[in-house]
């Protein structure tokens, strides 16, 4: 049996995490100094897959942890649906603030219909992430790429993977560390037939051996 493996993984810190800023698809905020320096500690100190193709997000935050991250790459492709959520009147304003605000409350609330001025719907996210993933897989089948890396955000990576792995776990329970992420695999019968792909790692590898509460891959 032939399966096609894929190392989701998110973005390095930027300035806006530290400040503790709601940065989505809107803001295009390059990774930090800290954020270089974190992933340059992790790419030493852990163990990264070497892979040849990355799928990574337009966005600059993506894109140079993907450089940090994978230098030797030889194909990268940069898939517009693997940007973060478009956070709206929301956007770049620090969490403390927002958790103050009604509409920003009710908003959080995943029954909320309402969508606040210049956001994305939150449905169409959700279906955009998984659809994604899929795409992704289909890529690679079409191509016989077996093995391949994404660079992505925390949002997306929650979502793809609450809709389509096994184990299965609620999108906070997938939240990456900056730089982390999880490996996942399918073959061509669990992307027909399924449309799921089975966790089978924590990235990088030996990260979170020794942490408890970390989601059985």
């Amino acid at each position: 049996m032939k399966y096609y493996k894929l190392h989701l993984i998110r973005h390095g810190l930027t300035q806006g995490n530290l400040d503790g800023l709601y940065v989505g698809s809107a803001t295009d905020l390059p990774l930090c100094a800290e954020g270089r320096a974190q992933l340059k500690t992790l790419r030493k100190d852990f163990s990264y897959p070497r892979v040849d193709t990355v799928f990574v997000s337009p966005l600059l935050r993506a894109k140079e942890t993907a450089e940090i991250l994978f230098p030797e790459a030889k194909h990268t492709y940069e898939i517009t649906n693997l940007k973060e959520m478009n956070f709206g009147k929301f956007e770049g304003k620090p969490v403390t603030e927002l958790v103050k605000d009604p509409e920003f409350a009710a908003w959080m609330d995943p029954t909320c219909k309402t969508v606040p001025e210049g956001a994305e719907d939150r449905v169409a996210f959700y279906k955009r992430s998984g659809e994604v993933l899929m795409q992704m897989f289909e890529f690679m089948m079409k191509t016989g790429t077996t093995e391949a890396a994404c660079v992505t955000h925390g949002g997306v990576l929650m979502n793809m993977l609450a809709q389509h792995a096994i184990p299965q776990h609620k999108p906070e329970d997938w939240m990456a560390d900056p730089g982390c992420g999880y490996t996942v695999q399918c073959d061509t019968a669990m992307w027909m037939r399924d449309k799921i792909v089975e966790a089978v790692d924590v990235l990088p590898y030996g990260y979170l051996d020794n942490d408890p509460d970390a989601p059985e891959a």
